[in-house]
């Protein structure tokens, strides 16, 4: 499938910075993510790899720069866009089930105290029985395993019909079955010329799922492709001193 027929659908970051109080977090970042291409953000703890999705989303601001999508600015177009945060920035106590989380995810194109349309409940219903997690329905959240909770909001993720996918750590403290769905489900909706942006947290073996990587130390260090990205200098520059990674000219 060509997903580059329109060159707009390019999301494109341009001179992004970002500053909180004195620390300067991202300086003048300059990337573009492709539709249809799975692409991930990498980099050393502290490189400010949620801040850039953050600012992108306008969930912090800029002190520079901005993200552009159509010719427009992203945070203009939030209703493109599905935003599934870290899981430490989640209420697990919050008394909700998982049906009800699924449900949110179609709370914009409802709105608020607005009853849910049987394509509503349909699309949600869809989402669950993709992640596999349609026979905990009825189950509140907190009662869930971490690779459960992560699927939950993969499902809520999937319910929005969005053309912009982010993921912040998605496959932080989950099993490996989760991680299984959750990158089948990355490369379906890349599959589908969606644009799927997905903080990532290290450099093993999971790393051969990306297409595309975007590698910070607060700059921009290096974009492209994953072998173009994952060269010896390149991750020399970005984590300094040794760090093993996978190599998959060795495996």
């Amino acid at each position: 499938m060509d997903c580059m027929s329109n060159g707009k659908r390019v999301l494109s970051v341009k001179h992004l910075g970002v500053q909180y109080r004195l620390v300067e977090a991202l300086n003048n970042i300059n990337c573009e993510i492709q539709p249809g291409r799975l692409t991930g953000i990498i980099g050393p703890n502290g490189a400010g790899k949620s801040t850039l999705m953050k600012a992108m989303l306008g969930l912090v601001s800029p002190t520079s720069g901005t993200a552009i999508y159509k010719d427009k600015p992203l945070m203009e177009q939030l209703e493109d866009v599905a935003y599934v945060p870290q899981r430490s920035q989640i209420d697990w106590t919050y008394p909700a089930t998982v049906w009800d989380v699924v449900l949110i995810g179609r709370v914009r194109k409802t709105g608020w105290f607005r009853r849910f349309s049987t394509v509503s409940r349909r699309l949600a219903a869809e989402a669950l029985e993709r992640v596999g997690m349609s026979e905990f329905r009825d189950r509140p959240i907190g009662q869930l395993s971490g690779g459960q909770q992560q699927r939950v909001f993969l499902a809520r993720a999937l319910s929005e019909d969005a053309e912009i996918f982010f993921f912040d750590e998605p496959l932080a403290g989950i099993d490996k079955k989760t991680e299984g769905v959750i990158f089948n489900i990355l490369h379906e909706l890349a599959d589908a010329c969606k644009t799927v942006l997905v903080v990532h947290h290290d450099l093993g073996q999971a790393i051969t799922n990306f297409d595309d990587l975007i590698l910070l130390n607060r700059e921009l260090i290096a974009t492209g492709g994953r072998e173009q990205v994952l060269k010896a200098d390149n991750i020399q520059r970005a984590y300094g001193g040794q760090v093993v990674f996978f190599n998959e000219q060795a495996a």
